[in-house]
């Protein structure tokens, strides 16, 4: 079966259908366990569908509802078997679908308007539903976290696919990279430092901690929140940080504290245990332009080395990058959404996309100046090491990508095998206006499902 997110649509749809009466009549339509599912869950799921310009469908009601009964059942066991979920996970998940629809509508304050709510509002009043929706993500990863597919499975899977139905798989890159990031001055490092023990004294004189954060942080994903991060356990946090957000009692603010990204002061929220919610501001220090020049010049350096053929592009990364994640893979960068040194070009960073897009393979670039994730700017070299074709997929060139397909496969049969086993050992209760539906799994009642009358 299908599992598919319906965390876009019930986010958010269901603040409409609260606002709008007029539009649907909600009821009870189906119970799994002590979950229950509602007329309007399935109207808002049907709106995100109408509104990705597919056509109007009846049957497509029906489809909605057989995965809400999936999703249901597995918030139930995972209930069951007392599965948890922390609250930096929901936090994320909140803030990830935020943005979404941040960038849908156009601005924070435009979704507050619309819906008449401060983001913490929105995002509290879906703290439930998401973390249930995390429940349900983590549930089924533990079902088919023992599956593995040997290469006789991946070929028997590619075998069974008609050749007028391979997919055509569109052009991909492999790119290495040599990084040089130069060092901060001690002299940046005390000034932004400064700057913080600044900020910090108007805190302990009486100025609001929350409003110097929306106006000053440094950090994007967390200044326009106030500065708030949202429960996190020690784990979740960069280890400097942690020691010192979890020492801290009251609404004490912390010392100034150094991180990979910056510099910090934490005033802590609350703690529960071994989660803390907690604000800060971060400052991070900014290279000067003369260690740029010299990041650039070496690394200009390095690529006339391996042009003289002294070092390969490889034994270059090793040797001399500054990138901890690519030195020691050949200098081949990794695509976090595959797990595979494959990029399709849109995947690419859009700075990055227009060196690579003219370039012939193994042809290296020159020195570029990049920001990378730690928001520090640095000098690299770019080599391109394959370019594919566009073409029909085959083992030769495709082989992990048949084989990410056929583990969905085999995965899919492992939770089907769940789902009927489930079905007669849980409670479920379906509306009798939808008997016809016509479901992929029996959900069909006997003694232990049944229709609400």
């Amino acid at each position: 079966m299908k599992y598919t997110s319906l965390l876009i649509a019930l986010l958010f749809a269901n603040v409409l259908f609260a606002q709008d009466k007029d539009i649907v009549i909600n009821k009870v339509v189906a119970v799994v366990g002590s979950n229950l599912i509602l007329q309007s869950d399935i109207e808002a799921e049907y709106v995100q569908y109408l509104a990705q310009g597919n056509e109007p469908s009846a049957d497509i009601k029906c489809s909605i509802l057989e995965e809400l009964l999936f999703q249901k059942l597995l918030v139930n066991q995972a209930e069951l078997d007392s599965v948890e979920v922390s609250e930096g996970q929901v936090e994320q998940e909140l803030d990830q679908r935020i943005r979404y629809f941040v960038a849908q509508i156009g601005s924070e304050q435009k979704l507050e308007e619309y819906y008449g709510k401060t983001i913490m509002q929105i995002k509290n009043d879906f703290k439930d539903e998401v973390r249930k929706l995390l429940l349900a993500r983590t549930m089924k990863a533990k079902i088919t976290s023992d599956i593995k597919v040997t290469p006789s499975d991946v070929r028997t899977y590619f075998n069974s696919i008609p050749v007028d139905s391979l997919p055509f798989i569109n052009s991909e890159v492999e790119i290495a990279q040599i990084v040089k990031t130069p060092p901060i001055s001690d002299a940046e490092k005390k000034y932004v430092k400064e700057k913080l023990d600044a900020l910090r004294d108007r805190i302990m004189r009486g100025e609001d901690f929350a409003t110097l954060a929306v106006l000053y942080s440094e950090d994007p994903g967390s200044a326009k929140n106030s500065g708030e991060l949202g429960f996190v356990k020690r784990n979740e946090l960069v280890p400097e940080f942690a020691a010192e957000a979890f020492t801290l009692k009251g609404k004490e603010v912390s010392r100034v504290v150094e991180t990979q990204f910056g510099f910090h002061i934490i005033q802590l929220i609350e703690r529960r245990g071994e989660e803390v919610n907690v604000r800060h501001i971060l400052l991070s220090p900014k290279t000067n332009s003369s260690d740029l020049l010299k990041a650039q010049l070496e690394v200009d350096s390095i690529r006339g080395l391996i042009t003289a053929g002294k070092y390969t592009f490889a034994e270059a990364a090793q040797k001399f990058s500054d990138d901890k994640e690519t030195k020691y893979n050949n200098g081949l960068m990794i695509n976090p959404s595959t797990g595979t040194t494959r990029f399709e070009m849109d995947e690419l960073d859009p700075q990055l996309f227009f060196i690579i897009d003219k370039m012939a393979v193994d042809e290296i670039s020159n020195p570029v100046k990049l920001m990378g994730t730690d928001n520090k700017a640095s000098y690299r070299i770019v080599q391109l090491k394959t370019r594919s074709t566009p073409h029909k997929a085959n083992l030769k060139d495709d082989y992990q990508r048949v084989q990410q397909i056929a583990l969905v496969q085999k995965q899919n049969k492992e939770v089907d095998k769940w789902i009927q086993k489930k079905v007669n050992t849980t409670y479920i209760r379906i509306d009798e206006q939808l008997a016809n539906c016509k479901f992929t799994h029996t959900w069909k009642a006997d003694e232990k499902t049944e229709r609400i009358k």
